[in-house]
């Protein structure tokens, strides 16, 4: 197999502009640049990685686990090949990193594993609390940074962010389900099917937001705040949920399948970013995390030199 830099940059333009006229303008090419590169993707893992639909392209399932490689892939070259601007050696010392439930369990380990390896003598102190408590930690000066739901944020006025995924919202459904079928589905179509109601990281604030834009709501029949418990209900046929890619595995503990279909409506991505007290200096060491992750998630598609 014969992949390209390039071709990989492209291939995440794509995926987290969702249409290919945007991705080209914001690479500076043309778009029939990258749907060459993107058919040439296809060719090489001999797997369909986008769908089309009337408002541009989506990920297929093979898609979205190749978009996870993607990025570690980038990351990985970019780690390689950047110099940091001081000496990774002789920075030490520690911050104190917050994070939430889903956070620490869907996004963490990977970029936190590489952080480490990168700069063995920063250690970076984790806390786990909710949303509101790690806003009101970053204010008052407690904690340096944060990773969370920034789509959730309140208190905007006194607290920086910046995006580092958008993981999109789908419908979980079990196998052989009749809304498999149709071309199109819609929250009107969710709406009288049971439903499992997530409310971990205010999941189900979110999804209510979301309904409440329509003239329908879900039919809950069950709400729980174990991701676990939402995939094992909805792979033995309980009931149909919209949860998000990223922590989406398309099988439950017990061994059932879950597929997934784009819903029609909008329906908002969960943005994951980083967080910091508006106008604070943060040490080098916090610093060094933010510049990583910045280097990581949102520098990736520059070119390496």
């Amino acid at each position: 197999m014969s992949l390209s830099l390039r071709q990989i940059r492209y291939f995440i333009a794509t995926a987290e502009a969702g249409q290919l006229l945007l991705a080209a303008s914001t690479l500076g090419v043309s778009q029939s640049v990258v749907t060459e590169a993107i058919k040439s993707l296809e060719r090489e893992t001999r797997a369909r990685l986008f769908r089309r639909h009337a408002k541009g392209v989506f990920l297929t399932l093979e898609g979205n686990q190749f978009l996870q490689h993607a990025r570690n892939i980038l990351a990985a070259v970019s780690d390689a090949t950047r110099a940091p601007r001081r000496s990774r050696s002789e920075l030490t010392g520690s911050f104190a990193l917050a994070v939430t439930f889903t956070v620490a369990g869907y996004f963490l380990p990977a970029p936190l594993a590489r952080f480490r390896r990168l700069f063995p003598g920063v250690e970076p102190v984790l806390h786990e609390l909710d949303r509101a408590d790690i806003e009101q930690e970053l204010v008052d000066g407690r904690i340096d940074l944060a990773l969370f739901l920034v789509s959730n944020l309140r208190n905007a006025a006194a607290i920086d962010t910046e995006v580092l995924i958008q993981s999109k919202r789908r419908l979980w459904l079990p196998v052989n389900h009749p809304l498999l079928q149709p071309k199109r589905v819609s929250l009107g179509d969710v709406a009288p099917e049971p439903y499992i109601m997530l409310t971990i990281d205010e999941a189900d604030r979110t999804a209510m937001r979301y309904w409440e834009t329509t003239r329908f709501r879900p039919n809950i029949v069950f709400r729980t705040s174990s991701v676990e418990a939402v995939r094992s209900m909805v792979a033995t046929g309980a009931g149909v949920a919209i949860l998000s890619d990223m922590v989406y595995r398309p099988w439950s503990l017990e061994g059932g399948r879950i597929e997934v279909r784009t819903v029609e409506d909008p329906v908002p991505t969960m943005d994951v970013g980083l967080a910091w007290r508006r106008h604070a200096k943060l040490d080098p060491c916090a610093q060094a995390f933010h510049d990583f992750c910045h280097m990581t998630y949102n520098a990736a598609g520059a070119e390496i030199r």
